[in-house]
């Protein structure tokens, strides 16, 4: 254990001989890239390597951040959600080239009798949005969100286009493992008992009431001239367009700002898999570290891992995609792949990024897993400068072992 300190931040946590450079790299975050409070996490071939914590936790009281800190991760929650099923997979209670209907009869509705597995965890079902409302109060009712999940309608022929199913992916992965787990537990119950538990990690895909607000990190925005010039101009116009599919799968209906709280700053005993994941950097790095080594702590396969690590499939008009306009982003079995677009580990990697910055990946090729969180959104949507540094630093040390 070590304390660093420099002008702005001091950092704590500890790294393994021959990583000094990921330390260095994660405070000079703070002096070089405007970093404000994170941590850092890393996993080789099952051994901690990199754990790193320093900066203040909220921007307006200057609260420190601490060891045990967590924050929202937002899209990075997928990867988490993704993992469920891959235990599933591993339990035999799911086929990936299946159709959904095959394991929640009610699903067969509009269109969505032939939607395998496969094509749902990889945004091409076409199903990014609702039609009808959905609100907090049905979100928290399992039960009739599935009856909504159901009935929704693809936007267009399952499997000829990609969509970025926001925050829609999370909620049809949870209404089918309720009913591939033989107790029907929710994702989040799952999670918990299953990974995180079991792993002895801070991973929430569930918040519950008991954790104090102490113990959670506020998320700081960026400023009005980031969010204009930070994102591709198309994709900043269409997030203002009410009818656009951006608007309608992220910011709408029930919208991101769900997962948030006012009083209690994320929001508790509310199950948003795509993106209300609230944890540490060490339980996200812990878990892909898992996977990144075989698998044995969480009873996975190796067939399960081999399919995680395959090249993803692409829908019959390519991987452009419809929500976020753009070529590039590649995703397979709920988890996106490293690609030219946005790299992380080698080719066989899989993980999810969140919005602001946040990062979790599995490396199999290289034994790692990694996980990197943060205060300060913000945004880049091919790598944040902060999460880059670290992850060159890593390999760097990696490489010279």
């Amino acid at each position: 254990m070590f304390v660093t300190a420099t002008n702005r931040v001091t950092v704590h946590g500890q790294v393994s001989r021959g990583f000094e450079a990921v330390r260095e790299a994660f405070a000079e975050n703070f002096i070089r890239r405007r970093e404000l409070g994170g941590a850092c996490c890393a996993y080789s071939r099952g051994e901690k390597v990199v754990d790193l914590w320093g900066g203040i936790r909220n921007k307006q009281t200057g609260e420190p951040w601490e060891r045990d800190t967590m924050v929202l991760v937002n899209s990075t929650t997928k990867g988490l959600a993704a993992m469920t099923l891959a235990i599933a997979h591993s339990r035999g209670w799911l086929d990936y080239e299946q159709p959904v209907c095959k394991y929640w009869l009610e699903f067969a509705q509009q269109g969505k009798e032939k939607i395998t597995v496969r094509q749902l965890l990889a945004h091409q079902a076409g199903l990014f949005a609702f039609d009808e409302p959905v609100d907090r109060t049905i979100v928290a009712d399992l039960d009739r969100l599935a009856v909504v999940l159901a009935r929704q309608k693809p936007a267009w022929e399952p499997g000829t286009r990609q969509a970025y199913h926001a925050l829609t992916l999370g909620f049809y992965e949870g209404g089918l493992l309720r009913r591939l787990d033989p107790r029907h537990r929710s994702l989040g119950q799952f999670f918990q008992d299953e990974i995180a538990s079991s792993l002895g990690e801070d991973v929430y895909i569930r918040l519950p009431e008991s954790i104090p607000n102490s113990r959670l990190a506020t998320l700081a925005p960026p400023s009005p001239i980031e969010l204009l010039l930070g994102f591709p101009i198309r994709l900043t116009l269409d997030s203002m367009n009410r009818r656009s599919n951006i608007y309608r799968a992220l910011i709408a209906n029930p919208g991101a700002a769900i997962s948030l709280d006012e009083l209690r700053v994320y929001s508790r005993d509310l199950e948003v898999p795509s993106g209300g994941g609230v944890c540490t950097a060490r339980g996200i790095a812990h878990a892909y570290g898992v996977f990144a080594s075989g698998g044995q702590a969480l009873g996975l396969r190796q067939e399960t891992l081999d399919l995680l690590a395959a090249p993803a499939i692409p829908p019959a008009r390519g991987f452009y995609d419809e929500c976020m306009k753009g070529v590039g982003v590649q995703f397979s079995l709920g988890f996106m792949k490293s690609t030219p677009a946005l790299p992380f580990g080698g080719a066989r990697s899989f993980g999810a990024p969140g919005a602001g910055g946040s990062l979790g990946f599995a490396d199999p090729d290289a034994g790692i897993g990694y996980g990197y969180v943060t205060s300060q959104m913000g945004t880049r949507l091919q790598g944040d400068p902060r999460d880059l540094a670290l992850r060159d630093a890593l390999y760097s040390a990696i490489r010279s072992s």
